[in-house]
């Protein structure tokens, strides 16, 4: 086994990866952006289990599988579906109603948005983040977001599902068509679907 050694100041030639027999590593490589979905819904529990790798509640000390800043906890994710918008609710694991509208159009500026039959919203709350300066709460409802839409790739990827996360939003439009306070903010949307 090589170790590094404090005292070289050169570049370092790394071992390549072991992919082979490490399933994360396996996913990792695997894992891509796809625009193009099939028109069929998910089922309930392959929903429920992509919400739960999300942002779910990992132990009974109320551990989240993503890490958030300061344990805020500041996102809240909400799916579009064609039968309506819902929030997640983690502590319960239920889908709370917040509109039977179909937004999923309203959720991104590209074509396919509308047609994949599920889009999930990332929306930090910034009531949730005392203390912090708008630019810190930018800044880690943003990181926040990125690495729960990377639980959702790595999901997405074990479970033969096809993904992309965006940011091209009109977020003003959104917000007003999801009803969002105005503490809360937009931050990203990602699609989900069987590929096409």
């Amino acid at each position: 086994m090589a170790f590094l050694n404090p005292d070289v100041r050169a570049d370092i030639s790394l071992p390549k990866a072991r992919v082979e027999n490490s399933p994360l590593l396996e996913l990792l490589q695997l894992r891509r952006s796809s625009r193009e979905f099939a028109d069929r819904p998910l089922d309930l529990q392959l929903l429920a289990d992509l919400l739960w790798a999300a942002f779910g509640i990992s132990n009974r000390d109320g551990y989240r599988t993503a890490p958030s800043a300061r344990n805020w906890r500041e996102i809240d994710i909400y799916v579009a579906l064609a039968q309506g918008l819902y929030r997640y609710i983690p502590h319960t694991e239920t889908l709370e109603l917040v509109s039977r509208e179909d937004v999923r159009a309203s959720t991104g500026k590209q074509d396919f948005v509308a047609r994949a039959p599920l889009n999930l919203v990332y929306v930090a709350d910034r009531e949730k983040m005392g203390g912090a300066s708008s630019q810190e709460q930018d800044f880690y409802g943003a990181a926040d977001a990125g690495v729960i839409s990377q639980n959702v790739y790595l999901f997405c990827t074990s479970a033969g599902l096809a993904t992309v996360v965006r940011g091209l939003i009109d977020r003003p439009a959104l917000a007003k068509r999801m009803n969002l306070r105005p503490t809360q903010r937009v931050i990203l949307a990602q699609t989900v679907g069987y590929p096409s």
